[in-house]
């Protein structure tokens, strides 16, 4: 009996269906794609200081520039590999207002302290002491004649 079971199953045939892509597959190729496109822009400013050793706005504008890519880089992968971009927006808020709140902190504190460190060094010069001349050795208490 068990024999005739198992030589129904081995000829029974095979009931297959096409695999279908999963949903998701045509976001994570754009997710490659812009994050991609996004760090060849910020090699080729980066690159471009030092191959055109520029100086003066045009740097500043090259170093600002790879700083607003890094920053589009950053809230594009938090909003996709977090799922922070598919939450309520009170939620996105409980997260985002702290981080922004945080990186104020810290950019006041850097503008202070550089502050403070230029007040001090143009105020507070260091003090050289006077010293009086050395008196003769005769005239010490103890000195030889």
């Amino acid at each position: 009996m068990e024999h005739e079971h198992q030589q129904a199953i081995a000829s029974s045939p095979e009931i297959t269906f096409a695999h279908e892509p999963a949903p998701n597959t045509k976001r994570i190729w754009k997710t490659f794609w812009i994050l991609l496109v996004l760090t060849i822009a910020e090699l080729a400013l980066g690159l471009s200081h030092y191959i055109f050793h520029m100086e003066g706005w045009l740097l500043l504008f090259v170093k600002g520039g790879m700083i607003i890519l890094s920053l589009c880089k950053a809230v594009y992968i938090v909003s996709i590999f977090m799922h922070l971009g598919d939450e309520i927006r009170n939620m996105k808020l409980t997260i985002l207002v702290p981080l922004l709140l945080f990186i104020w902190f810290v950019t006041a504190f850097l503008w202070d302290g550089v502050a403070w460190k230029n007040l001090r060094n143009k105020f507070d010069r260091p003090s050289t002491e006077q010293v009086a001349p050395a008196a003769h050795d005769a005239q010490k208490p103890g000195g030889l004649d």
